[in-house]
Formats: structure tokens, sequence, C-alpha cells
């Protein structure tokens, strides 16, 4: 990342908002992503992945810690997604960078079973807030339909 990028904090569109993925997350974050595990391993991005797995509640506090962490150093972007109204986590955008790559990032998103209308829509919007405010010229980002 440039060191004079400012990394947002936050897009908002009618039907959620991102902001970082932090420990106070934790619980409705868990019975997101739980609820919705075979749901996400559909999901386009996902499908190989070793995540989810089985954590506990307390695993899936430090794995958003190191998120968290991640984030401040400026490593990776976690964003929880945030239901409009009323703020229920129903999902997840992971922006990591890819050195050595010919991606300069690759982007991951998920959103609870449950929600699973919201999905295209998330793609959509932030494949244009990463175009429109982020210094990537190519990144990688498994299509929905939609």
């Amino acid at each position: 990342m440039p060191p004079d990028f400012v990394v947002p904090l936050r897009l908002e569109t009618p039907r959620f908002t991102l902001e970082p993925l932090g420990p106070q997350h934790n619980e409705r974050d868990y019975d997101a992503w739980t609820s919705s595990t075979e749901h996400i391993h559909r999901t386009p991005g996902w499908e190989d992945s070793s995540w989810p797995r089985e954590l506990t509640l307390e695993e899936n506090r430090g794995d958003l810690e190191r998120h968290a962490e991640d984030f401040r150093r400026r490593a990776g972007f976690t964003y929880t997604v945030l239901e409009r109204p009323g703020g229920d986590v129903v999902g997840c955008v992971y922006i990591y960078p890819l050195p050595e790559s010919d991606y300069d990032a690759r982007v991951l998103s998920w959103v609870r079973a449950g929600r699973a209308d919201l999905d295209a829509p998330l793609w959509l919007s932030v494949s244009e807030w990463i175009a429109a405010d982020w210094p990537f010229r190519k990144v990688e980002y498994a299509a929905r339909a939609g």
C-alpha cells in the first residue's frame, strides 16, 4: 500500500454499511458465519477455501483480533457488512494485497445464507468502491451472477 494512501473506514449503501471488523463484532460475526458454512463454501471465491471451519467463539475472537491488527498494520483490510437498517452482521469483505502476483489485491466477500440476496449487490458495490477509492490497478474478485 502506498504510505500516503488513506484507507477508507466506511462504505455506506442503502442496504448495508461496511466498517472495519474487530472483536466488538465477535458474537454477531460468529452467528453469521456459523449459520451459513455451506452457503459460504458455495460462494464464488470460497469453493476451495479451508475456512469456514469449526471454531469456538473465543477462537473466532482471536481471528477478529488478527484481522484488526492486519488493518492497523495496513497488511490487509477486513470489513464487517452490517445490514441497513438494523445493523445485523450479514457478511464480511476481505481486501488483501497479493505481492509477487499479476494482481495487486484479492478481494473476497460472503453474506449469511439468510441474506443471499445481498451477495450480488455487495459484490457490485465493493467492486465499484475498489475501482474508485483504492490504489489498485488489477484486483482478483470472483464475479457474481446477478
